[in-house]
């Protein structure tokens, strides 16, 4: 596969990230089709049980997170679980 394709299939999955973020957000998932790290994400999100009055604003964060990795290099996401365990070390480092 060549580079030009790499970028591709990147920004689609991009795409595919935020859409899903964009449906948790609105509380309605309205389509069938997931591929499996979707579905490892969706799992993971449900898992990690953020506290509803921070939720927003830590999917907004884990967004941005996601996209600087997908800039930075290949995929798929992380989890929302890798991104808070990044975080709390990031806090604590600056202690």
């Amino acid at each position: 596969m060549e580079q030009g394709d790499d970028l591709v299939l990147l920004e689609l999955m991009l795409n595919r990230f935020k859409r899903l973020l964009a449906e948790l957000q609105r509380g309605e998932i309205s389509r069938n089709d997931f591929h499996p790290w979707e579905i490892e994400i969706l799992l993971d999100i449900e898992a990690c049980e953020l506290d509803r009055r921070h939720r927003t604003e830590i999917l907004r964060q884990y967004q941005r997170a996601v996209e600087r990795q997908l800039e930075a290099g290949p995929g798929p996401p992380m989890k929302l679980s890798e991104y808070l365990v990044l975080r709390s070390r990031k806090g604590q480092n600056s202690t």
